[in-house]
């Protein structure tokens, strides 16, 4: 193979033209989006890069991230099943390394400059620096790669991958925003009656929030309460790999700028809520959030957001909302839909790969949910 592979652990030490190959192309591989991860990462994980070179010529990049669970609770709420799928989880992976980005869904992980290489090529050069990283890091005890589109599935069934379980976990919630959809009123007349009504009725319970941008010095100033609302949301999931720094929100901002947003929701000058959002090229990434839980119901909030995100979107003309892989079926009930991607996982101890498929539905069982359809027929076309 003609091509050669760095490592590297520091940003100021990636290639100068890392951004022209790579980062203008996906702002999650973007020199600017690891200073973030460099400077407020969560505390259990570490991140490294990959340059791929053709004769000295930049062609592509991944992301390698690795995590500890040594310290982490991995599963969060009080109950004696999830310390028991604690004690498991550490006695199954006391770390792992992952060939993407554990905190965004969908396959933020690589890019290749196409021109250069095709994609047949591409999946063998991840395989080389998943062993380069293995050797020359560290060995851990799992390796994932994580989040791929269907049409990668071919590329994974060689002989060199029959060691990986191959598995789906919630599918990437999806939003295509329609190019009839001018203004925010031209997507709610789209719904039908029963979507429409239940919208609008969200909106009323609105009434008396007041809902802004929020730029760098106002971030700053609610930080401590963004991140008590973001726990608030985060330590009710039943399963977390990490938690964010509190500077992590004002990182992005500083490294990002208008590349990521954030939105306050106030009720009588307190903050009860946040969304925040990356602007991809013709996507938004919907990023993490906060609410007053003893609020959230009475006043919809999490519905609102979601609603203000589609609005932000069709306002700004993006492509596509890419809502992540969480509450599903609420995400259904604004119309995204559901898009299937799988990863890979394989432990580096055979005995313990044997009984991976098994051990991988204990650790992650699946959540039945309902896909709801909320345009009119008409609203389709």
């Amino acid at each position: 193979m003609p091509y050669d592979l760095k490592i590297y652990n520091s940003v100021s030490d990636l290639p100068l033209d890392w951004n022209d190959v790579i980062g203008n192309h996906n702002v999650m591989l973007s020199k600017e989006y690891f200073y973030v991860l460099e400077s407020s990462r969560p505390d259990n994980m570490e991140c490294y890069y990959v340059g791929f070179f053709d004769h000295n010529i930049l062609i592509g990049g991944a992301l390698f991230q690795y995590l500890s669970f040594q310290k982490h609770e991995t599963f969060q709420k009080n109950e004696i099943w999830c310390s028991i799928r604690n004690f498991f989880s550490r006695k199954m992976s006391k770390d792992l390394m992952i060939l993407g980005n554990n905190m965004l869904t969908g396959q933020n992980g690589f890019y290749f400059d196409s021109s250069k290489i095709v994609l047949e090529q591409v999946v063998p050069l991840l395989d080389a620096a998943v062993q380069k990283m293995q050797k020359e890091i560290r060995k851990t005890s799992l390796i994932i790669y994580k989040d791929y589109q269907s049409n990668f599935v071919t590329y994974f069934q060689g002989k060199k991958y029959q060691s990986y379980f191959r598995f789906s976990v919630q599918p990437n919630m999806m939003l295509k925003i329609k190019n009839n959809w001018i203004a925010f009123d031209d997507y709610i007349n789209d719904f039908s009656k029963k979507y429409r009504t239940r919208a609008r009725s969200a909106r009323k319970k609105f009434e008396g929030i007041e809902r802004c941008e929020m730029n760098l010095d106002e971030i700053k100033k609610y930080q401590k309460e963004m991140n008590i609302l973001y726990q608030n949301v985060a330590e009710n999931a039943p399963f977390n790999t990490f938690f964010l720094a509190e500077n992590h929100f004002e990182n992005m901002k500083k490294n990002l700028n208008q590349n990521f947003k954030v939105f306050g929701y106030f009720s009588n000058q307190k903050l009860i809520g946040f969304y925040t959002l990356i602007l991809n090229s013709e996507d938004i990434d919907t990023y993490f959030l906060g609410y007053d839980k003893n609020i959230q119901k009475e006043k919809q909030l999490y519905l609102n957001m979601l609603l203000d995100m589609v609005e932000f979107g069709i306002t700004n003309k993006f492509k596509r909302i890419i809502f992540g892989r969480t509450a599903l079926e609420i995400k259904s009930t604004i119309g995204a839909e559901p898009f299937e991607i799988f990863g890979l996982i394989k432990h580096n101890n055979p005995l313990i790969n044997l009984f991976m498929k098994k051990m991988f539905a204990l650790l992650n069982p699946t959540k039945e949910w309902i896909q709801r359809k909320p345009f009119s027929k008409a609203g389709l076309n």
